[in-house]
């Protein structure tokens, strides 16, 4: 996997929208932190444009993302928000000035598209906090994008959680949003399970539509050809009036159930204030004991 060059003092980052609209007035925490960093930021043109629910036309949203990627001045893309979109503009998109010169994706949920899809072209990509949740995440989530741009040692280690699977794996990260993973299985941007540790994290589902992810997965083949699975935030899940039974971690693991691999549930990224960073296509070691769980980027 290429990993993209670690940023510097005086680089741009470049904010864009891939997929729902935005407004420039709510991005000043953003720029302030990045600026703290000694970072320069450049505000793309389809932040504060609208079209319907989404920030410009499909057109508007992939010349804009092109744009940044092209520009050999921008060391880094940040996706604003998330919602929905993104996988409109993905085949839109011409990645040969990228492969000639790599720079850092950042962002989650509906910028999975992004992560897997780069994942499939060997480059590696940063799932964390977005500009539009700056204000409201801890520090910690903001400390720990830093250090993955800027390419200082990134580790965690957190109490064990009673759902845990006991076992130690290497192996290279991959994953993303849920839903987001569900829907692009059969396309060019599909997850690559094989020797893979697989990260995932949803927001507001259905705890039958979980089950159906899940088994998607299994069904896929994806799930038995994995090393290790972290889990992050299950939010806001919803259910029917007739309840499913389960809850969305009971039903992640009544379906990787004698998989014989560790697993680590409600490992600190998704959508929560706490979204640690990721770095995807990064070969991780994850270490987990009755009483700690250590996560590891080489």
């Amino acid at each position: 996997m290429i990993t993209p060059p670690f940023l510097q003092q005086g680089d741009t980052v470049a904010i864009v929208s891939t997929a729902r609209k935005n407004v420039e007035d709510n991005l000043k925490p953003t720029i302030d932190m990045l600026e703290g960093w000694g970072l320069k930021v450049k505000i793309g043109k389809t932040i504060g444009l609208f079209h319907h629910q989404l920030a410009g036309t499909d057109e508007q949203r992939a010349e804009d993302f092109q744009e940044q990627l092209d520009n050999p001045n921008i060391k880094a893309i940040w996706c604003v928000r998330g919602g929905y979109g993104t996988v409109r503009i993905i085949d839109k998109l011409d990645f040969t000035k990228f492969k000639q010169n790599p720079k850092w994706i950042i962002g989650f949920s509906d910028v999975t598209v992004l992560h897997s899809h780069l994942n499939r072209m060997g480059f590696q990509s940063i799932h964390g906090i977005m500009p539009v949740s700056v204000a409201r995440a801890t520090d910690d989530a903001k400390n720990s994008l830093c250090t993955a741009l800027f390419g200082d040692k990134l580790a965690y280690e957190l109490d064990c959680d009673a759902l845990n699977h006991v076992g130690k794996a290497k192996g290279e990260l991959v994953g993303g949003n849920l839903s987001i993973l569900y829907s692009l299985l059969g396309s060019d941007s599909a997850i690559d399970c094989e020797d893979k540790i697989l990260f995932i994290e949803d927001l507001d589902e259905y705890m039958y539509h979980i089950d159906r992810m899940m088994m998607n997965l299994k069904r896929n083949g994806c799930l038995s050809s994995l090393k290790g699975i972290i889990v992050g935030g299950m939010t806001d899940m919803k259910d029917n009036e007739i309840p499913w039974g389960k809850n969305a971690l009971e039903i992640i693991e009544e379906t990787i159930k004698g998989l014989n691999i560790p697993v680590i549930y409600n490992f600190p990224a998704g959508h929560i204030r706490d979204n640690r960073a990721l770095i995807f296509g990064k070969q991780i070691t994850m270490e987990v004991t009755v009483e700690k769980s250590k996560v590891t980027f080489e």
